[in-house]
């Protein structure tokens, strides 16, 4: 899934399948030691984060990029993998919550001011860094210098997004409107359906297929983000796991968070008490990061060189990281917990952030010639 290039140093074949069954064996233990440590359900959680990790990684499945293709060449496929991901969930996922499963809740939210705007910067934003939520662990993880950068960054914009959310959403939002039941679900894979034949009608003739890795890595997705929904009692979601590794390290460092009134309420405090290994989506992105990681080495090593980008570049890259964090919270989830879990669980706040991002990501891609980001 990196999308800036990489030199690879190739270890010979006996140190290359060492390397690999150390890979598996650390994979293994980590999943077991957490079983033993904090119970099966967190373990579980930490599995399903290396598979999506494994997928994005291994079969070059994105978003960032696909849309960034979808806006210069007209080219579909990626979003169209997306789009068969989202309506598979969807199937499971709306009988679900609609049947006597109190424990599952949606990805669902109100559409407001904050969370188009929000919604708008990051769709440009990825585009800078090339990178969603989910792309920037990813990228980070299998060593792409930028997201390396940007991800710090990235989880200090997250934390303080939450930090100020409920101010920026008493700017006004309408009422939440969730889909359910089988209207619902009909509707959700109508509107994908729809959107689906608008990219393939202004596609070319020749790039109208999806390639089968796609379709593979959309079918793996799909069978993950309903594991996580079942595992976890809520859908896949990224941004909210990196804004409490930032709050942990705040208040680590002796910030007293009592003034936010998001992280004073009762249920962020308890999220801020607890482990990180007891948070499921901190889980999930620690899981994507290694799997990723192990992808990468699988492959051919680790060694990735440094981009020949100039101070200016690596400015933009730090600030968009940052801009990729806060604005997510504001828009309140990116690619993963606003666009495909909002979607896939009804919330009609997913179909007004995949506009304005998509928007948001056509600004972004002019930018990045300007800000020394391509030459």
């Amino acid at each position: 899934m990196t999308d800036i290039s990489a030199s690879f140093e190739t270890p010979s074949k006996g140190s290359r399948l060492f390397i690999r069954a150390a890979l598996i064996g650390v994979a293994l233990i980590a999943i077991l030691t957490l079983i033993a440590a904090a119970g099966v359900r967190y373990g579980l959680l930490l599995a399903i984060g290396i598979g999506f990790g494994l997928t994005l990684e291994g079969l070059r499945f994105g978003f960032a990029g696909p849309w960034r293709a979808m806006i210069l060449r007209r080219e579909p496929a990626g979003l169209l993998a997306q789009l068969i991901a989202i309506a598979l969930v969807a199937i499971v996922a709306f009988p679900l919550l609609s049947g006597d499963h109190s424990e599952l809740i949606g990805a669902h939210a109100a559409i407001g001011w904050a969370m188009v705007g929000g919604a708008f910067v990051f769709g440009a934003a990825m585009q800078l860094v090339l990178g969603c939520g989910s792309g920037t662990l990813v990228n980070a993880g299998s060593g792409n210098p930028v997201s390396v950068v940007a991800l710090p960054f990235f989880i200090i914009g997250a934390f303080a997004g939450s930090y100020h959310l409920l101010w920026w959403t008493e700017l006004g939002q309408l009422p939440l409107v969730a889909l359910q039941g089988t209207s619902g679900l009909g509707i959700t894979l109508l509107g994908l359906l729809i959107v689906g034949g608008v990219a393939l009608a202004i596609a070319p003739k020749q790039a109208r297929k999806v390639p089968r890795r796609l379709l593979v890595a959309a079918l793996l997705l799909a069978a993950l983000a309903v594991a996580n929904f079942v595992v976890a009692g809520q859908p896949w979601g990224v941004v909210y796991g990196l804004g409490l590794w930032g709050a942990k390290v705040t208040s680590a460092l002796g910030a007293d968070l009592s003034a936010s009134p998001y992280w004073a309420s009762a249920a962020h405090q308890e999220r801020l008490a607890a482990s990180l290994l007891t948070d499921y989506t901190s889980l999930t992105n620690l899981g994507i990061i290694l799997g990723a990681f192990i992808v990468a080495v699988w492959r051919s090593g680790l060694s990735a060189k440094l981009p020949s980008l100039s101070a200016k570049a690596w400015i933009a890259a730090i600030v968009a990281g940052f801009l990729l964090g806060y604005s997510s919270r504001l828009a309140l989830g990116c690619n993963v917990g606003a666009f495909f879990s909002g979607i896939s669980t009804g919330s009609l706040h997913g179909w007004a952030w995949f506009v304005a991002a998509f928007a948001g990501s056509w600004v972004g891609i002019r930018l990045r010639k300007p800000l020394g980001l391509e030459g």
